[in-house]
């Protein structure tokens, strides 16, 4: 891990075309502007770990799916019979 010290209006480069520069310091937090191609996604971590959560609570494990599909089998086999 790198740690810097940089003051208002003070820059970083990350490779040749992602610019960092700090706007603002007040005691509450720092702003930045990023300057980046389109292409390339900029996401406050909390986001970024709010999506994997969802994205993990939207898929369901294995095991589940095969318990549904047998559910789902045996009803439709009861159904059948009769």
């Amino acid at each position: 891990m790198l740690i810097l010290r940089r003051k208002k209006n003070e820059s970083l480069l990350i490779g040749e075309n992602i610019r960092i520069t700090v706007i603002e310091c007040a005691g509450d937090g720092v702003r930045l502007a990023i300057d980046a191609p389109k292409q390339i996604s900029i996401l406050r971590e909390e986001l970024s770990e709010a999506e994997q959560s969802n994205k993990t609570a939207l898929a369901p494990d294995f095991d589940s799916v095969l318990a549904l599909q047998s559910l789902l089998k045996q009803k439709s086999q009861s159904g059948t019979e009769g």
